[in-house]
This record gives structure tokens, C-alpha cells and sequence, in this order.
């Protein structure tokens, strides 16, 4: 239902593959814990970047939930959609990126998995916490707090299974 959704919105193919890349990565952190609404997670990922049908730019996510909430999806999805993106955004980070201003940090386990999986997700292509702060250190200006973030998500989510 959720590929359908993307396709009727005409979300690039591209995108629609990374939202099920994104998607397996998921479901694949939230085999590690019991708790974690599977159903949910599914959802939130698969719809985390419907936003991109509009635009490209970090104000997709908000796009995504005007979208996501036409079609009448619980607000747990629209906050997935919503801090989706790297490892949240604080109010102040928001404010300076013209978002509105508001903390589009991750809080539910649903929320974190689906954010953090997104981050391990290079177009459809897999890729380790490595890479990914080295791509944020070449294109966020202070990510200083955004690696920090990222780096204690990646603690509570990867590490903590790791044998």
C-alpha cells in the first residue's frame, strides 16, 4: 500500500528504492528489539521520504507529513516522517535552516530506528557510521552536535547487538 501511495504521488524510482532499502535496514535494527512496533516501522520508512516527490531540500520531511496526514496515517508515522532526518534537528538547528521552529529530534524507539537506518542507507546501498559522519563533516557547517547525535543513536541502536 505504501509503494502505491509513493507511486501515485510520483515519487522518483530512485527515491522509492531507498525507501525500501531504508525500510529492510529497519526491520533489520528492529529484530533487536521486542518492544519496537514492527508495523509501524514498516510504515515510517517505507513513507519517510514521500516528501521528496515535492522537493529535495531539508524541508521534505514537512512536506512528507502534509502528504502522509491527506491520506489519513497516524501521527506516530507523521512523526517518523517528521524527524527523519540524520539524527534529528534541534529547535535552534531548525530555525537556522528556515524550518520551522520546532525539535525534529527523533524520541520513540520507532522514531530512532527508522531515522538511524535512514542514515545507513546511501541511495539503496548500505553503508557503516564511518561514512556517514565523513559525509556530514564535508557538508554540515558545525556538525559537531549532529555527529555527536548520531554517534550515541548509533551506540543505542548497532553497537549495543554487536557480539
Amino acid at each position: 500500500m505504501e509503494i502505491e501511495l509513493l507511486r501515485k504521488e510520483n515519487t522518483p524510482e530512485n527515491v522509492i528504492d531507498h525507501c525500501k532499502a531504508v525500510c529492510r535496514k529497519a526491520m533489520e535494527i528492529a529484530a533487536n528489539f521486542e518492544n519496537a512496533d514492527k508495523d509501524l516501522i514498516r510504515k515510517g520508512a517505507l513513507l519517510h521520504d514521500i516528501g521528496r516527490s515535492k522537493t529535495h531540500g531539508i524541508e521534505h520531511a514537512i512536506e512528507g507529513v502534509k502528504i502522509a496526514e491527506k491520506y489519513g496515517y497516524s501521527q506516530d508515522v507523521l512523526n517518523i516522517i517528521e524527524r527523519h532526518i540524520g539524527a534529528g534537528i534541534t529547535a535552534d538547528e531548525a530555525e537556522k535552516l528556515g524550518l520551522p521552529k520546532k525539535s525534529y529530534v527523533p524520541q520513540t524507539l520507532e522514531e530512532k530506528i527508522v531515522a538511524h537506518a535512514d542514515n545507513l542507507i546511501s541511495g539503496s546501498k548500505e553503508v557503516d557510521i564511518d561514512f556517514v559522519i565523513k559525509k556530514w563533516k564535508r557538508r554540515i557547517e558545525d556538525s559537531e552536535d549532529n555527529i555527536e547525535r548520531l554517534i550515541k543513536l548509533d551506540d543505542e541502536l548497532i553497537k549495543a547487538f554487536e557480539d
